[in-house]
């Protein structure tokens, strides 16, 4: 949560990182010094030989514990709801395309949240931002329970919760900055929440056909709306209430004035919108594959479970990924792993050329999967390249950006399927995919710091400012 108050007392002691650094950190301190004759002297800044590393370190934070079991209980209602609700809408309507159409409205409003009501996340503190997310999303979901509730209704509450989740989770983002600092814990801390949403794509779905079976699509849309009134009863009681972490604008007018005043500010620094640009280039042109499984199992006279494999394999590779970089890897050498990585990440797709069958495919998304394995390094420059008070903003701009930028590579490699092979679209999304961020990674190295002037770090209007 956003603060500038002194850190709780189990949030951990190392300094946060300078805003002007080089994307490699410094090189790890040795846990002892050797001053000569006398009595070895532990650095004061490196942790006791007893304390918990890696994950285990990041879960010894008490408030992080409350953090993760909110963001597990609440994604797998998400899930539920998603698989619920679509089948509801199918029930009503016998329509394939509004049930399609109700999976869409769960990226699509992204945008519209993100960019409105980013200001929400630095404005107001962030505890209560998140609770409230959280209570407003449950009262939602509740009128979708209601027997009369149109069809149009319903479209219209999954639109609403979509546009406040990149809220939610942009505060909570920055939140944890204030919760496990700004270094490593902070990066595995974000690293643990990307696996389980990854986890909860293969767990939710499969818990949400349980319950169906025996409840009905209301019945099941139900565990929802407790999921979020246990996620806002944890992170009420379960972490500190701190400050707003900007005290500017009042009244309600300015809140919309802010976002995109932040969403300006945040897009028209190089260095910031490389990075961020990083975030979501390869994550558009990976979901190809995913968009195109059903057709391609078809294609290649796969079972309706080898369907299952082709849309599981790279999650389950990029949760081993993430777990081995994250834990195997020192903070230095997940840095130095960002670029090579994000380079070649899309590589594998190029099998689909030669249109592989079932266990070649789904070695290839495997590999996919764990490309994605560059953002735990990548997390650790964006937060040191963010200012402290538009890092809410920023963070909410990057989700929302993320979750809008694959629902439209979806769409369009749906588009591509219309007019080519799907395994020539899946084939040729990686090759644009691989040279467009080529061309990316060189310019996150030109603005590297120490490689970018000062004046060089803003675009558009701030370039002229040379005095106060």
């Amino acid at each position: 949560m956003p603060t500038d108050s002194p850190a709780p007392a189990d949030t951990p002691r190392t300094p946060p990182a300078p805003a002007e650094q080089v994307p490699a950190p410094a090189p790890e301190r040795a846990a002892h010094r050797d001053p000569g004759p006398g009595p070895t002297l532990r650095d004061p800044d490196a942790p006791a030989p007893d304390a918990p590393r890696g994950y285990r370190a990041v879960f010894a934070v008490v408030e992080f514990r409350a953090v993760f079991a909110a963001h597990l209980l609440s994604l797998l209602g998400v899930v539920v709801s998603e698989l619920a609700l679509t089948v509801l809408v199918y029930d009503l309507t016998g329509s394939p395309l509004l049930s399609a159409l109700t999976f869409a409205l769960g990226l699509l409003p992204y945008i519209v949240g993100g960019t409105l009501f980013a200001g929400v996340a630095d404005r107001y503190p962030a505890r209560r931002v998140l609770v409230v997310c959280d209570l407003l999303c449950a009262a939602c979901v509740a009128v979708m329970l209601v027997p009369a509730t149109p069809v149009a209704g319903l479209l219209a509450l999954r639109c609403l919760v979509a546009a406040i989740a990149p809220v939610f989770t942009g505060t909570r983002m920055a939140a944890l900055t204030d919760i496990l600092g700004e270094g490593d814990l902070y990066v595995l801390g974000r690293s643990l929440l990307r696996i389980v949403s990854q986890s909860a794509m293969l767990i939710g779905f499969g818990a949400g056909g349980v319950l169906l079976t025996v409840l009905s699509p209301r019945g099941a849309i139900t565990v929802t709306v407790v999921t979020f009134l246990c996620s806002a009863a944890l992170l009420r009681f379960g972490t500190r209430d701190r400050p707003a972490r900007a005290t500017t604008g009042d009244g309600g007018g300015t809140l919309l004035k802010e976002s995109l005043s932040g969403a300006r500010l945040v897009l028209g620094d190089r260095r910031i919108r490389a990075l961020m640009l990083l975030f979501w280039l390869p994550a558009m042109f990976v979901v190809a594959p995913e968009a195109l499984a059903a057709p391609y199992a078809d294609a290649i006279g796969a079972s309706p479970a080898a369907l299952g494999l082709l849309l599981c394999a790279m999650a389950v590779g990029h949760i081993g990924a993430e777990l081995f970089v994250g834990s195997a890897l020192s903070p230095r050498n997940r840095s130095r792993i960002v670029l090579p990585v994000a380079a070649v990440g899309l590589l594998p797709l190029l099998v689909y050329v030669v249109r592989p069958g079932l266990p070649l495919a789904l070695a290839a998304l495997a590999l996919a999967g764990a490309g994605a394995a560059y953002v735990i390094g990548l997390d650790q420059w964006f937060v040191d390249a963010v200012p402290q008070e538009l890092r809410g903003r920023a963070m909410t701009l990057l989700t929302a950006g993320l979750m809008t930028v694959q629902g439209l590579g979806m769409a369009l490699a749906g588009l591509a399927a219309e007019f080519f092979p799907v395994h020539q679209v899946v084939a040729g999304s990686g090759i644009i995919g691989t040279v467009c961020t080529l061309l990316l990674v060189a310019e996150v190295r030109r603005t590297a710091p120490g490689r970018m002037s000062d004046t060089e770090g803003r675009d558009g209007a701030d370039r002229h400012v040379t005095s106060r």
